[in-house]
């Protein structure tokens, strides 16, 4: 029998008899700190965190958005958040890396599952999505929120730039997503279409990691992946913090930024792509930042290979939650 003496009064976890139950996704009563779970074994949860719908007490959700019916290539990122969560079980296992810092002592972070979308009626689905990411904000609780194409990114803009004015972004992205829209579901014209909105301000704003051409040019600041190398990482920040300054600042993580060795599973690879490392690097280097949303999305885990581009987006996702964490 297990020896729970030590764990199950402050952790929120249920037992029967001398037998520690898991599944601490939707077992714990509370929402700050972690206990142990095998990590092969329980309920998913985006790092174990517990389920809740109430956001009261919560500083950031965890938001998944199934959808690609926006794709122009490979589809699959709708089982992406799937994948994600899947894939961060070891990350919750241990105290954050670098930073030595247990995140969820600190930020109170909860699992506030998918949001139901219908692909058979595609007209809903920016109005769903915006909707039910206006009712994350307007509790005051921030969003890290796993697709799900990049298309998603737009109605969270829109929901965002409501609470918050125009937005700087910070696009992490083999791909501008600044061209023409060919229908209204598109995820390689959404950007193009925030910065008409006014959603978006350009000056602020900054692309890294772009390795695909557009001849129309809307003003925003792009460091290319061949810059990203050349420069290195303590540059781009440099440029990065430059230009964003200190407003609201919106980061959207495309997963094809990095180069397909490090993430195969996604919709549209380019060669040539930052590496896994130099990605959370750039992430963790963000926390001069005021970031007020995160969008992790294209994971497609139909083309992935030993959960390689899940892990990769957990990781960045994670230390994304540990930088804010810092912040606090």
């Amino acid at each position: 029998m297990t020896d729970n003496s030590n764990t199950n009064d402050k952790s929120g976890s249920s037992a029967t008899g001398d037998a520690l139950l898991g599944d601490q996704a939707w077992r714990r009563t509370d929402i700050a700190g972690r206990y142990f779970e095998p990590t092969y074994s329980g309920a998913l949860s985006f790092l174990r965190r517990p389920y809740r719908e109430d956001l009261s007490e919560a500083d950031i959700a965890v938001v998944g958005v199934p959808f690609d019916g926006a794709v122009t290539y490979r589809p699959g990122c709708r089982l992406g958040p799937r994948a994600i969560r899947a894939a961060s079980v070891q990350l919750a296992e241990l105290k954050a890396f670098p930073s030595g810092r247990d995140p969820f002592e600190i930020l109170s972070v909860v699992d506030h599952g998918d949001i139901v979308l219908n692909p058979h009626d595609p007209a809903t689905i920016e109005e769903d999505i915006y909707r039910a990411a206006k009712s994350v904000i307007d509790t005051g609780t921030k969003m890290l929120s796993l697709g799900g194409d990049h298309f998603i990114a737009y109605p969270l803009l829109k929901a965002h730039a409501e609470a918050y004015g125009p937005l700087a972004l910070l696009q992490f992205d083999a791909h501008c997503d600044t061209w023409p829209a060919f229908g209204p579901l598109d995820h390689g014209t959404m950007f193009l279409r925030a910065v008409e909105e006014g959603l978006i301000d350009t000056k602020r704003s900054v692309q890294v990691g772009l390795r695909t051409h557009n001849d129309l040019d809307v003003g925003i600041r792009n460091i290319t992946a061949p810059e990203v190398h050349k420069l290195g990482v303590e540059a781009v920040l440099s440029q990065i913090q430059d230009v964003v300054g200190d407003g609201p600042t919106y980061v959207s993580f495309d997963i094809d930024v990095l180069d397909p060795a490090f993430a195969p599973g996604t919709g549209t690879p380019v060669s040539g792509g930052l590496a896994s490392w130099q990605a959370l690097e750039l992430i963790r280097g963000c926390g001069k930042l005021q970031m007020v949303g995160f969008d992790l999305v294209e994971v497609s885990p139909p083309f992935d290979h030993a959960e390689i581009t899940s892990l990769a987006a957990a990781t960045i996702a994670h230390d994304w939650l540990d930088v804010m964490a810092g912040q606090k």
